[in-house]
């Protein structure tokens, strides 16, 4: 399934919270990663979230695309490129 997933976390969880997602998904602007992943580890990455967030302050929203050929994906602005993302 294809997944946009959104998040907003205290400060002292942001660097935690972006390393876990870049473990399974794409970064694609700050606070928003998305791509291809499994129900299985969509739950897994799921539930190592829920260890880092305190549920009183932070909201992670997901997105799920049921039919990813649907998705008109447009860039207004500078798109980052995979180099500068990770390199």
């Amino acid at each position: 399934m294809f997944v946009i997933v959104t998040y907003d976390v205290g400060e002292k969880r942001v660097h935690k919270v972006c390393k876990k997602l870049k473990q399974y998904l794409m970064w694609t602007q700050n606070s928003v990663f998305e791509g291809e992943i499994t129900k299985g580890k969509l739950v897994k990455c799921l539930t190592e979230l829920e260890k880092i967030m305190d549920k009183r302050e932070d909201s992670i929203y997901v997105y799920e695309v049921q039919n990813p050929n649907n998705i008109v994906k447009r860039v207004y602005g500078q798109e980052k490129s995979f180099e500068e993302m990770f390199l």
